[in-house]
């Protein structure tokens, strides 16, 4: 697999939705956070939970984008997950505050 970029715009993202590529977004902020906003699609896995979804991550055929309220504790897990040996994952730079001011005004932004 040829090396992946680390991180991914949300403009990125948005268009490989639009083509129809099947992704797995991973929303790793807390519950609390996730009760203010979301992307549509998404899966909550708060970042502390995610050694414990090592193996079904690892096993994912999708690509992976995680994404966190700014990008700087997704681009932290997407960083242990490619020390584990997850490869095909990125991390949406900007998190949700960026998707929401680039993509999707409706999400709020806190």
């Amino acid at each position: 697999m040829p090396d992946i970029a680390i991180e991914i715009t949300p403009a990125e993202v948005k268009a490989r939705i639009e083509r129809g590529e099947a992704l797995r977004l991973i929303d790793v902020r807390e519950i609390p956070e996730h009760r203010i906003c979301r992307i549509d699609g998404a899966e909550l896995l708060p970042m502390n939970s995610i050694p414990q979804h090592l193996q079904e991550l690892d096993a994912e055929d999708r690509p992976l984008i995680v994404f966190c309220h700014h990008g700087v504790r997704s681009l932290t897990v997407v960083d242990w997950l490619r020390r584990q040996g997850v490869e095909n994952c990125q991390s949406m730079s900007g998190g949700i505050d960026l998707w929401s001011l680039q993509i999707d005004p409706s999400v709020p932004r806190y």
